[in-house]
């Protein structure tokens, strides 16, 4: 039997829950959305491990789980340029864009490229989404395949503009600086300086329990569990 889009959605409907539903709305989802826990389509992933097509058929779909679900089985090494903006300009909240394509983004072969890009873009999401992919890719990426000096320049950038940019962006560039510190050893101390001069990064996180975490504290507590500078195998979650 050919999986498709429409097939998985099929699949998806009674899996979701109207309770998880809500809490994703509070996170920025928006209908259409089931409210399929993510321990839900990890499943559908271990089954259809990749699958570059019908990644992009359930991102169209416009349904929130259908997205998320998405990113987990992509081919990120198939994924386009234009794929990569296509799905930056759709990924309408954080759980998608922060999550869905900074994962795919990241682990793929336009990463770098892409989040330089949508860094410097003025829609909240998409600058949201870069710093997010920068945060992965540091994540993934070994010390000496990274431009070191170009991460030390957007961490200037953080430092002179993070108080004056829209909310999303300010949570992203905060954890870039987390990301950085903790997955970069020789910007850790640059990381942790930066966390200082930028002090307390103040986020509207509407209806949820979220906390904006301090960058100098959570990187100190990398440091304490001896994790200091571990790479990631994989960014998807």
């Amino acid at each position: 039997m050919t999986i498709t889009a429409q097939s998985i959605l099929k699949e998806l409907e009674p899996l979701g829950s109207e309770s998880y539903a809500r809490i994703m709305r509070n996170h920025g989802a928006r209908d259409p959305i089931f409210g399929v826990k993510i321990s839900e389509l990890q499943k559908i992933r271990k089954r259809i491990k990749k699958d570059y097509q019908l990644a992009l058929d359930l991102f169209d779909t416009g349904n929130y789980d259908a997205m998320y679900l998405a990113g987990l089985i992509a081919d990120d090494a198939k994924m386009t340029k234009k794929d990569l903006q296509r799905w930056v300009d759709q990924a309408y909240c954080a759980g998608i864009g922060e999550c869905t394509v900074a994962w795919v983004a990241a682990e793929g072969e336009y990463g770098w490229e892409m989040a330089l890009k949508w860094v410097e873009s003025k829609k909240e999401h998409v600058a949201a989404a870069g710093w997010a992919t920068l945060s992965c890719v540091v994540a993934l990426i070994d010390d000496t395949d990274l431009n070191v000096a170009q991460l030390k320049e957007l961490l200037k950038q953080v430092e002179r503009s993070i108080h004056d940019q829209p909310n999303r962006v300010r949570s992203a560039m905060n954890n870039f600086v987390i990301s950085l510190g903790s997955y970069v050893k020789p910007l850790t101390a640059d990381a942790m300086t930066t966390g200082k001069k930028i002090g307390e990064v103040t986020v509207d996180v509407g209806n949820t329990a979220c906390k904006v975490p301090d960058a100098v504290e959570y990187i100190k507590k990398i440091k304490a569990h001896g994790s200091l500078g571990k790479k990631r195998k994989t960014v998807k979650c």
